[in-house]
């Protein structure tokens, strides 16, 4: 019988790896403190409310957002309710897939915002999550290229140039590593190859400087959600993607989760391997790993999988891991979630993971009991203290 891989040890991977993983002897893994230190350090710089945003993009974006909701309040505004805050959420989720990735990737961080945000915006903007078309393959060949430092052909033996993925910041490609690579851990394996948009960075850094000039003129003012904290909304994305511009940082990610699983002994859950040299800001080659969506009810019968055993582990470890070590996988839905043949979830895309500091931590305890009681009162302090709501 086959030993168990030795990174087992280390988080919840697969039993039949490519490679295995030793955390401590990673390469590209040795700069990512200082590089979210200064991803950190330059927010106070990009938050802070400029008496003018960067004048071309601002225009744009002004434009587009007011132009959504001066058409709402033309056409749609007196039809009132359900209806009127409908029509206000499709225009500005039109308006988001127009401005590009970094409005895209707001809508998205939006539509997992229930209980925030109405039902009507949250539904809305779900749909941000597979509406986003990818790039061509000339583009994303040039980007493999130059950050791997070699031809593509020299690195993979397969690499579809159909996407099986395609969001705001990256698309993601399926590829066979070439069987001949020696000195390259997995030659020959089936991998997954998450590459990044081409001027995402910069044009980042631009919608940030805007949404910060922005957001503090909002607040109140958003039509479909007046008690929103649009500063702290900006606060929090921007913390989100300043760290998803470089994917060391998410698979430096990808290894705390599963650490994290790990350590609660959470092995109904399984993690993709990145690899341990083909990883650099722009590309990401990890592990391939198959299954159903999370959301697939036909699939869990097709299985003989219990549908409820999922759902209550998945919420287990998503309470333990934010409340006891206070890191999560933060963009849990449908696309990010395959449930395996054997039962097992595998979690995908950890660009957002949620790190909760102790204070924040026992906010998150405070809202979750205040909620069981019906404390209304309490829920909206406890959100007051975790900036989901304006101090006033």
């Amino acid at each position: 019988m086959p030993s168990a891989p030795a990174d087992l040890a280390h988080g919840v991977f697969s039993d039949t790896p490519p490679w295995t993983v030793d955390p401590a002897a990673l390469a590209w893994r040795r700069p990512v403190p200082a590089l979210r230190a200064e991803a950190h350090r330059r927010l106070p710089s990009l938050l802070r409310p400029p008496r003018l945003p960067p004048v071309r993009r601002g225009m744009v974006v002004t434009t587009r957002l007011a132009g959504a909701v001066a058409g709402w309040m033309l056409t749609e505004r007196r039809r009132g309710g359900t209806v009127s805050r409908a029509g206000v959420s499709r225009r500005l989720r039109v308006a988001a897939e127009r401005l590009g990735p970094t409005f895209i990737k707001l809508g998205q961080i939006i539509s997992s915002g229930e209980g925030i945000f109405p039902a009507e915006l949250v539904a809305e903007f779900v749909r941000c999550r597979d509406r986003v078309p990818p790039e061509d393959f000339c583009t994303v060949r040039r980007i493999v290229e130059e950050d791997l430092g070699l031809p593509l052909a020299a690195v993979f033996e397969e690499f579809e140039e159909s996407p099986v993925a395609a969001a705001s910041i990256a698309q993601v490609h399926r590829a066979r590593l070439r069987r001949d690579l020696p000195d390259v851990a997995g030659a020959g394996s089936e991998v997954v190859v998450k590459v990044q948009r081409p001027t995402v960075a910069a044009r980042v850094l631009d919608d940030l400087r805007v949404l910060a000039w922005l957001a503090p003129k909002l607040v109140g003012r958003i039509p479909v959600a007046s008690l929103a904290n649009p500063p702290a909304l900006v606060e929090v994305f921007a913390h989100t993607i300043s760290e998803e511009l470089d994917f060391r940082i998410e698979a430096d990610n990808m290894l705390d989760v599963a650490r994290v699983l790990a350590e609660l002994d959470q092995r109904r859950f399984v993690i993709p391997r990145p690899h341990p040299t083909l990883v650099t800001r722009r590309v990401l080659v990890m592990e391939r790993l198959d299954g159903f969506r999370f959301d697939d009810l036909a699939s869990y019968e097709h299985h003989g999988i219990d549908t409820h055993g999922v759902v209550r582990a998945g919420m287990i470890a998503f309470m333990e891991g934010a409340l006891i070590h206070g890191v999560f996988h933060g963009d849990l839905h449908g696309g990010n979630l395959f449930v395996r043949p054997d039962g097992r979830t595998a979690l995908l895309d950890f660009g957002i993971t949620g790190r909760l500091s102790p204070p924040r931590r026992r906010a998150f305890v405070r809202l979750l009991v205040a909620g069981t009681m019906n404390d209304v009162t309490g829920q909206l302090a406890a959100l007051r203290d975790l900036g989901a709501l304006p101090a006033d």
